[in-house]
């Protein structure tokens, strides 16, 4: 078994720690316990899991059977402690974004590599079943050469949400809807259509919330395969609908939305399959099934095995982040 350690113990931790109970469940790993520097934190972790806990990240990082952290802190934490994560001769999955902007990713990545250790990102929507399902019938060529992918993220975030400190301010997320929320859906986008060469686009800052990041944004996407598309994405849309991706190419044509991908072929037969159901695009957060977050931490323990990097390695998790950061710089707001 595939000891891990967890790294920050704050909202995220909840979807990690089911997928780890299942697969612990299965034999595949052991869990050796979180960290946080915070006393209270380390006390409802263990109070809830019933796991064991460390005052100090150097104590967890020398813990006998440890493989595998993940590391679920804020964006701009990720590069220091990865520096300790790699010293430890560690693996690690992150949290999205990688950093609170490319560069420092990049080191991040640059870091893990030179090491010799995998790094993978925590952008679960890639192993939503829908998403595999549709990825799969784009690999194999069912909609033909891709012509228009487009993606809209209609969501809401209320007061609460930003009550806590730092909350879209820049210093602490690196960024705002793009960074924060969108981030999920324009990462499979890219995934499923492939990098875009160009963008162009607007943002800017509701009066709903005092935050100093972008709340809403529009763009203009060109794909390096030809294709293009547009990008709509937003937390002012209460109370939050479910993300859509659409993508339509010379032999067909697809719809996820949510959990649910219809595939409509050449010939107008229609494929529907998954169900409606909750996607934290509401004032929840965390209202969402944590079933892509084990198929995500199942992928990096095949891919430990196998000794590969995972399809989620922090290569291409920049992709997205870079993506983002020429968005808001094109609209004049990063």
């Amino acid at each position: 078994m595939i000891g891990v350690g967890l790294i920050g113990l704050g909202m995220a931790v909840t979807p990690h720690m089911l997928a780890l109970r299942d697969l612990a469940a299965e034999g595949r790993v052991t869990l050796i316990g979180g960290f946080s520097p915070t006393p209270a934190r380390r006390a409802g972790f263990a109070d809830q899991w019933h796991a064991p806990v460390f005052e100090r990240l150097e104590d967890l990082l020398a813990a006998p059977g440890l493989d595998l952290v993940l590391i679920l802190t804020p964006p701009g934490t990720h590069l220091p402690i990865a520096e300790q994560v790699v010293a430890a001769r560690r693996h690690m999955i992150v949290e999205k974004p990688v950093e609170i902007t490319a560069v420092r990713g990049e080191a991040l990545a640059a870091m893990s590599e030179r090491a010799g250790l995998r790094c993978g990102v925590c952008l679960q929507h890639r192993f939503r079943p829908a998403a595999l399902r549709l990825k799969a019938a784009l690999d194999a060529g069912g909609l033909g050469r891709l012509l228009s992918a487009s993606a809209s993220i209609r969501w809401w975030r209320d007061a609460a949400y930003f009550a806590q400190p730092g909350r879209g301010m820049r210093a602490r997320d690196g960024g705002g809807v793009l960074m924060t929320q969108a981030i999920h859906t324009l990462d499979l986008l890219l995934h499923l259509a492939g990098p875009c060469d160009a963008v162009r686009g607007f943002a800017m800052t509701s009066p709903l919330r005092a935050i100093d990041t972008e709340d809403v944004v529009a763009a203009a996407l060109r794909f390096r395969s030809g294709a293009i598309g547009v990008l709509d994405a937003t937390t002012v849309a209460r109370p939050g609908y479910p993300e859509r991706i659409e993508l339509a190419g010379t032999e067909g044509s697809a719809l996820l939305e949510g959990g649910r991908l219809t595939l409509h072929g050449r010939g107008g037969e229609a494929l529907t399959l998954g169900a409606d159901a909750a996607t934290g695009g509401g004032a929840d957060p965390m209202a969402f099934d944590h079933g892509p977050h084990r198929a995500l931490i199942a992928e990096m323990l095949d891919a430990l095995e196998a000794g590969r990097a995972p399809s989620n390695d922090i290569r291409s998790a920049l992709l997205v982040q870079h993506l983002i950061e020429d968005l808001l710089k094109e609209a004049g707001t990063a």
